[in-house]
C-alpha cells in the first residue's frame, strides 16, 4: 500500500479551512456536500424512490444477478449528508459486491432529533422485508453516523421481532455518543478531520438532553446478542477508533461472529477515497467479499437457516435473552 498516498490525502485533509466560529447546518451540510460528493460509478445506473416514507437512492450495477440487496446508511453526524453525497461510495461498493444497493434519506438533526433517524431505518428494513425480500437475501452497512445506525436500526428491528439480515459492514462507525472512548482525546491530532469539540457538537444536535448512552443512541453500551456477522472497518488516525474497537468487543462478548479491521495511517471513513488510495479500495473488495460469503445459498439459491438470526428484546436497555441461535427523479 501507498504511503505516499496516505500522506498525500492527510495533508489534503489538513488544508481545509477551519472557521473561527462553528457553521451553521446549513453551512456546514454544502460544505460536507462540496467536500465529499461523488457520482455513482460508471455503470451504476441510479433512481430515486421511496422506502418506508423516505427518499430513498436506489443503485443497481450493471449485469447483477440473484436477489441480493444492499440496505445503506449514511454518515454525517446526523446532521449532514445524504443519499447523494454517498452515491459514489454505495454505488462502488454495490458495484464490487454485485448487489442492488438503496441508500435512505433519514431525516436529520436538529430538525429531528434521536430517535427519528432510529425510526427511519427501522421502517425502511421493515418495507424490504414486507415487499418480500427475504432477510437471508438483505445485508446491510453504513458509515460513521450511518454505521452507528446500521446497528440500531437492527437492534430496533430484534425488539420488533423482525429477522435479521445475512451481514452487516460498518465503516469508521459512530458508536458511543457518550464520547468515552480514549481515542477521542488521544487521536485528536492524529485525526485530520475531526475534533473533540466537532464530535460533540454533532452529538449535541441530534441528542440535546437525552440519554447518550441509550443503546439505540450508543451501540457500545447495547446487548447485541443475535445480531448477524459483522465487519468494522477503521483507520488508525481518526477520533473514533474506539468506538470501532469497542463495537467489535461488544459484538464478540455478546456471541456475534466479528471481524476487525484497523488502517494503520488511515482516517474516518477512507473508503470515500477508493480509485485514488490504495487501502480505499482494497477495504471496498474485502467488505463486498464479507457480504457475498454471507449471502451465498444452496443450490437453489436460498440461504440455509443460521442459528441465531433473529431474536427479540423485550427492554433494550437490560441484556436480551438469547433467542436460539423511476428513472432518476430529484426530490
Amino acid at each position: 500500500m501507498s504511503r505516499q498516498q496516505r500522506d498525500a490525502l492527510d495533508a489534503l485533509l489538513r488544508s481545509a479551512p477551519r472557521n473561527e466560529t462553528r457553521p451553521t447546518v446549513e453551512e456546514q451540510r454544502n460544505g460536507f456536500t462540496a467536500a465529499v460528493a461523488r457520482p455513482a460509478p460508471e455503470g451504476v445506473v441510479s433512481r430515486w424512490t421511496v422506502l418506508g416514507g423516505r427518499p430513498a437512492l436506489e443503485l443497481e450495477p450493471a449485469g447483477v444477478r440473484g436477489r441480493g440487496r444492499l440496505l445503506y446508511l449514511h454518515g454525517g453526524g446526523y446532521v449532514i449528508g445524504s443519499p447523494d453525497t454517498h452515491a459514489g461510495l454505495v454505488g462502488e461498493l454495490a458495484r464490487r459486491a454485485g448487489l442492488r444497493a438503496i441508500s435512505v434519506d433519514y431525516r436529520l438533526a436538529p430538525e429531528h432529533p434521536f430517535p427519528a433517524a432510529v425510526d427511519d431505518g427501522l421502517a425502511a428494513y421493515r418495507e424490504l422485508l414486507a415487499a418480500g425480500t427475504d432477510a437471508r437475501d438483505l445485508v446491510v452497512a453504513g458509515d460513521s453516523a450511518g454505521g452507528g445506525l446500521s446497528i440500531a436500526t437492527l437492534l430496533a428491528a430484534r425488539a420488533a421481532g423482525l429477522p435479521q439480515p445475512a451481514a452487516v459492514v460498518v465503516f469508521s462507525p459512530w458508536a458511543d455518543l457518550t464520547l468515552a472512548g480514549t481515542s477521542i482525546r488521544s487521536k485528536e491530532d492524529a485525526d485530520p478531520i475531526f475534533t473533540e469539540s466537532d464530535i460533540r457538537a454533532y452529538a449535541d444536535l441530534y441528542l440535546g438532553a437525552g440519554d447518550r448512552a441509550h443503546p439505540l443512541a450508543s451501540p457500545v453500551f447495547a446487548d447485541l446478542t443475535g445480531l448477524p456477522p459483522l465487519l468494522v472497518q477503521v483507520g488508525a488516525n481518526e477520533v473514533l477508533l474506539d468506538d470501532a474497537v469497542r463495537l467489535a468487543g461488544r459484538a464478540g462478548a455478546d456471541d456475534v461472529e466479528v471481524t476487525l479491521e484497523v488502517g494503520p495511517g488511515l482516517p474516518h471513513v477512507f473508503q470515500h477515497h477508493y480509485g485514488r488510495l490504495d487501502e480505499a479500495d482494497a477495504a471496498l473488495d474485502r467488505a463486498a467479499r464479507f457480504l457475498n460469503a454471507r449471502l451465498s445459498g444452496d443450490d437453489n439459491g436460498r440461504r440455509p437457516s443460521r442459528p441465531g438470526a433473529s431474536t427479540v428484546a423485550d427492554d433494550l436497555t437490560a441484556p436480551a435473552e438469547r433467542a436460539g441461535r423511476t428513472d432518476r427523479t430529484r426530490r
